[in-house]
C-alpha cells in the first residue's frame, strides 16, 4: 500500500527514469527550494533526512537553488555541522517574536539576528568549498518605485508591477531584475540558457550572508539590502518577488532530476501570479522534475489543518507563545516525511507512487 503522507508528480522525463526503474538519488543533479514564507518548516523532515543520510552529493556535486526561505535552508546545508547549524536556523526562525510596531528596518535587523547565528563567518570558507553542494541564491534588484522604502511609493510601484504582470510575466523587468549569487566554478545551467532573463553573481565570504538577507526581504514587510558586494548597485529585495516557486528549467543534461520538495500541488511562477491560476509552467519547463508534497489527509493533522504561512504572524501578533507551539509542533509532525520518501526510493515503490504533472 503506497503510503499516504506524501504525494508524488513527474514531469516527462522524470516520470520516464522513475517508471523504467531507473530512478535513484544519485540521478538528482539539482534540490530546488522556493520562496514559501514559513510554509518550508513542513519541509524540515524532508531536510533532515536527506542532510543526516548523506544522500544526495554522493557521485556528483549537487546545485542547492532557492529563493528565500529556500536559499536559507540550503545555506545551512553548506555548514562544515549542516545539521546543527539547520536546526539553530529552524530555532531562531520559529522562536523570533514580531510586534506590531516593528518597522522594516527593525525587522530585517531580526533576521540579520538569526543569520548571523546559524551561519558562523568562520565557516563561510568551507561552505564556499563544500564538495557536495553548490549554492545558488535567486534574489531580485529592485526597480523604479519598487525600490523605495517609503511603504507608499513602494506599494504605488507594486501595484503597477501587478498590473503589468498581468499582461506578461516579462513586464516584471520594469520593476526588478533577477540576480543569481551562485557558488562553483560556473553558474547553474539555468543561468546560461539563451531566455534567462537576469544577472549572475559569484558568492564570496563579504557577499554571502547579503545575499541570503536579500532574498528574503519580503517587500513592504522587510528593509532591502542595499549595495550588496560584487553585485550592480540598488537595493534587493526577496528572490520570490520574480522566482515564487519553481519557473526555470534546471536539468542541464536528460538523464538529469531537479528534485523540488513544495507544500501544496499548485506550482505558481512569481509571487504576483498567485491570483492568476492560468499562469502556469510549460511541460518543458516541469520535464526533469520530480516534487514531493504533503498528501490532504496529512495536512489535516498539523495544527489549524494546515501548513504554517505568513498569516501566523497577524493571527498570533498578540499570542506568540501559541505560533511558536504550533510551528515547533508542525516541525515534529513533518519529520517521517523524508522516511517516507527514502523508503519509496529504496524500495521501488516511486513507481507506482508516481503521478504524472
Amino acid at each position: 500500500m503506497v503510503m499516504s503522507r506524501i504525494k508524488i508528480k513527474a514531469g516527462a522525463r522524470a516520470y520516464k527514469i522513475i517508471k523504467s526503474g531507473g530512478f535513484n538519488l544519485n540521478s538528482v543533479a539539482t534540490y530546488f527550494g522556493p520562496a514559501v514564507g514559513p510554509r518550508w518548516l513542513i519541509s524540515s523532515g524532508f531536510d533532515l533526512t536527506l542532510l543526516k543520510g548523506g544522500f544526495l552529493g554522493r557521485s556528483r556535486a549537487v546545485n542547492l537553488i532557492g529563493s528565500s526561505a529556500g536559499a536559507w535552508r540550503f545555506a545551512a546545508w553548506t555548514q562544515p555541522q549542516a545539521l546543527q547549524s539547520y536546526n539553530r536556523l529552524m530555532e531562531g526562525y520559529i522562536n523570533t517574536k514580531y510586534y506590531r510596531k516593528d518597522s522594516p528596518r527593525q525587522v530585517l535587523e531580526k533576521f540579520m539576528s538569526f543569520i548571523n547565528d546559524y551561519l558562523e563567518d568562520d565557516a563561510l570558507p568551507f561552505a564556499l568549498n563544500n564538495k557536495r553542494y553548490r549554492l545558488a541564491i535567486i534574489t531580485s534588484r529592485a526597480r523604479n518605485l519598487v525600490a523605495a522604502e517609503i511603504k507608499l511609493l513602494q506599494k504605488t510601484g507594486l501595484a503597477a508591477c501587478f498590473l503589468l504582470n498581468c499582461f506578461s510575466r516579462n513586464n516584471m523587468d520594469l520593476f526588478a531584475e533577477r540576480v543569481v549569487f551562485y557558488d562553483g566554478s560556473k553558474p547553474p545551467y539555468f543561468c546560461l540558457q539563451p531566455g534567462y532573463r537576469g544577472s549572475y553573481v559569484r558568492l564570496n565570504e563579504i557577499n554571502f550572508k547579503y545575499a541570503i538577507m536579500a532574498s528574503g526581504a519580503i517587500p513592504l514587510i522587510v528593509a532591502g539590502v542595499k549595495n550588496i558586494y560584487g553585485a550592480p548597485g540598488g537595493v534587493y529585495r526577496d528572490g520570490g518577488l520574480i522566482d515564487y516557486h519553481l519557473a526555470h528549467q534546471f536539468a542541464a543534461r536528460q538523464d538529469e532530476v531537479a528534485l523540488f520538495f513544495h507544500h501544496q500541488e499548485r506550482i505558481i511562477p512569481g509571487w504576483l501570479d498567485k491570483y492568476l491560476k492560468k499562469r502556469t509552467l510549460d511541460a518543458e519547463t516541469l520535464s526533469n522534475v520530480l516534487m514531493v508534497y504533503p498528501s490532504e489527509k496529512f495536512i489535516k493533522t498539523l495544527p489549524d489543518e494546515k501548513v504554517p504561512d505568513r498569516t501566523d504572524f497577524t493571527t498570533y501578533i498578540d499570542d506568540q507563545d501559541t505560533r511558536i507551539r504550533k510551528w515547533n509542533k508542525a516541525v515534529e509532525l513533518a519529520a517521517p516525511l523524508g522516511e517516507e520518501f527514502l523508503e519509496l526510493v529504496e524500495s521501488g515503490k516511486i513507481k507506482k507512487a508516481v503521478e504524472k504533472f
